[in-house]
């Protein structure tokens, strides 16, 4: 496989696991965006201000994402996300089922000839 093809492949997988990534990282602190993005990029998930927040407001539209403003000493106020009960449940049933993909692609790849 080529080098495009792969960095394809990789960002249609990163793509598809993102909501994931951000429910997982509210239901360990609230956050506001700068935060996500410094955390998804320490886990090597690169994301873009661009990606991330209409991704932020689908969920927030959607009742999985609540949030509120916070003065900063750093300038204007930031948004701080929450995830909500309905986001833990939804994160409930994706751990479910990130861990049925893991145990079908591991059972696939370690099949014996």
């Amino acid at each position: 496989m080529n080098e495009l093809n792969t960095d394809n492949v990789k960002s249609q997988m990163r793509k598809g696991v993102l909501e994931y990534c951000i429910l997982s990282i509210l239901n360990n602190n609230d956050a506001y965006a700068s935060e996500l993005i410094a955390e998804l990029k320490e886990a090597r998930m690169i994301v873009v201000e661009g990606t991330l927040y209409p991704l932020l407001t689908r969920q927030k539209n959607q009742g999985l994402l609540s949030y509120r403003w916070e003065e900063s000493p750093q300038g204007p106020p930031r948004k701080y996300y929450s995830i909500t009960d309905k986001g833990k449940e939804l994160l409930q049933e994706m751990d479910a089922a990130w861990k049925e993909v893991v145990d079908t692609i591991s059972h696939i790849r370690n099949k014996k000839k």
